[in-house]
């Protein structure tokens, strides 16, 4: 994988993230152990050239929003996958 040391960290939580979960960009912050980086967070998903291999379209934003998805499809293809997996949205 080819990303900053940040992206990577990003990343290699979100591959533990259970199919059928969703965690909030905030909760991913805290769970890498950097409490205050939920943009960086967000900015991480955005960038995530594995999407879905690498789930970002299982972290939403706190007001139980999708945010965005930088897979194919956009967030329309978020809201597929986050269904596809018994998800309620």
């Amino acid at each position: 994988m080819k990303g900053t040391k940040f992206q990577l960290k990003v990343w290699k939580y979100l591959k533990k993230i259970p199919k059928g979960k969703v965690k909030t960009y905030k909760e991913v912050a805290i769970g890498i152990k950097s409490p205050k980086s939920a943009r960086a967070v967000a900015n991480a998903c955005a960038k995530n050239p594995y999407a879905p291999k690498i789930p970002c379209h299982r972290v939403i934003r706190s007001d139980g929003a999708l945010g965005g998805y930088s897979g194919r499809g956009g967030i329309k293809q978020k809201l597929r996958l986050l269904r596809s997996e018994k998800v309620v949205i």
